[in-house]
């Protein structure tokens, strides 16, 4: 009966992880269905490094079995016939042997220097994907018998490859299903992050009631936990906590849209209770068509009533400019977004509204703002927003290059209905967090 070889040659020792591949691809190897096992080596190659980290090896030990795999000849593994006959006879077991020469080896593994090869050859070994079949010399060949057909080789044995196939595939498919839930976490993440930037500048630009500082400070916090190097469980974690505060957002806003649907009810029943009063001809028999609702006279003193046609008198009222709507912006929320502005502050601080207003004239100044300008957007956009305009300008920097000419665009903007400071804060917030998280990944 002949003797394979199962210990390594030399000063290598015989580890019982070896042992243990040994014993499963000799018991592989008597099966019934081990003759009939045919695996695509490249497709199961994929499999492997895929499940490369479940399996302890790494890419360069994955590039040296690339390169003994492109050896075996064959596309498919298999065990051969009379191998599998001897192994059920109990005279040898059974093998699929490379046997490559250190040389060739390297070459074909992008010339791996010859102790960085030994290093990852020891790895699939350990790992279990490979067995050393050691001839008594130590070199690697094949003997052939009758007829040329190699009756057997000393080298680097594939069998256990084919005997862990179904495991490997099973890793491999588990890890597919890992990065298919991490990759649906992520793209949860990133629609909820990007659900609650645009309900704040929502909640911001149309004044609704609310702690909006808290909410974005909520935010912040939330979106600094995020990295590419999250597992599963912070992912699901961080995703939970997101939607959270995405649906606390928006049931403010759901209740401000309630709220207001109400009111447009409320008035539009009161109108309509005033207009059968109004055209009732038994409360107002002497009312003539065309001139002006006896509810709203436009009366000087010393002056007789003037007549006004009605269609004529609703046109200007829809061409007068009324104030903007005083919207509150957290100051905190403010100084976060244009945290430059505060070294212009009183003593290099700003704790109140009185400080921000105090600061923008400084810097108002500073950026070459003419007084005519700056007395424009007092007017049409109140202290408030004013100074809240001259701190984002601030910030932006070089990005602005005629900050009175800007700052005159957005007051026109702002006449006309087209401008909201909610909007420019979370731009400038955002780009606040990304530039904050490119520092982290460079510092990482």
């Amino acid at each position: 009966m002949q003797i394979r070889p199962t210990t390594p040659f030399g000063r290598r020792p015989l580890s019982l992880a070896m042992v243990a591949t040994q014993t499963a691809t000799e018991h592989f190897a008597t099966t019934p269905s081990a003759s009939e096992t045919v695996v695509h080596k490249w497709r199961l190659f994929r499999s492997l490094t895929e499940a490369k980290e479940a399996l302890g090896v790494t890419e360069r030990a994955l590039s040296v079995l690339h390169a003994l795999l492109s050896f075996h000849q064959e596309t498919a593994l298999t065990l051969p016939e009379h191998n599998s006959k001897k192994a059920e006879a109990g005279s040898a077991s059974p093998g699929i042997v490379v046997f490559p020469s250190n040389k060739e080896l390297s070459i074909r593994a992008h010339g791996m220097a010859s102790a960085t090869l030994r290093r990852h050859l020891a790895c699939l070994v350990d790992a279990g994907l490979i067995i050393r079949r050691d001839s008594p010399n130590g070199k690697r060949f094949a003997r052939k018998g009758e007829g040329g057909a190699v009756e057997d080789a000393f080298g680097f044995d594939l069998a256990p490859l084919l005997a862990r196939a179904g495991e490997i595939e099973n890793l491999a498919e588990e890890v597919r299903a890992e990065n298919r839930a991490i990759a649906l976490l992520r793209e949860k993440i990133t629609i909820t992050r990007r659900d609650i930037v645009k309900m704040i500048e929502t909640g911001l630009g149309e004044g609704v009631s609310g702690d909006w500082d808290r909410a974005h400070q909520r935010y912040a916090a939330l979106s600094g936990r995020y990295g590419r190097g999250l597992p599963r469980a912070d992912l699901e974690a961080l995703a939970g906590e997101l939607a959270v505060l995405a649906a606390e957002i928006h049931k403010l806003l759901e209740d401000h849209v309630k709220t207001q649907n109400m009111s447009v009810n409320e008035s539009q029943t009161e109108r309509h209770i005033q207009n059968q009063i109004t055209n009732s001809s038994d409360l107002e028999p002497s009312l003539p068509e065309g001139r002006a609702d006896p509810f709203q006279p436009n009366l000087e003193e010393g002056r007789v009533p003037i007549e006004r046609d009605p269609e004529i008198a609703s046109d200007r009222s829809r061409t007068i400019d009324p104030k903007p709507q005083l919207r509150t912006y957290p100051l905190g929320m403010v100084l976060d977004a244009c945290p430059d502005i505060i070294d212009y502050g009183r003593g290099g601080e700003i704790s109140s509204w009185r400080d921000l207003a105090a600061a923008a004239v400084t810097v108002r100044s500073a950026l070459g703002v003419s007084p005519d300008a700056w007395a424009q957007a007092l007017e049409v956009l109140g202290e408030h927003d004013a100074s809240i305009v001259i701190a984002a300008i601030l910030q932006r920097g070089d990005e602005i290059k005629s900050a009175g000419g800007y700052l005159r665009v957005l007051i026109e903007k702002a006449r006309a209905g087209e401008f909201s400071l909610g909007p420019a804060l979370m731009a400038l917030l955002r780009g606040k967090a990304a530039k904050a998280a490119r520092e982290r990944r460079k510092t990482g």
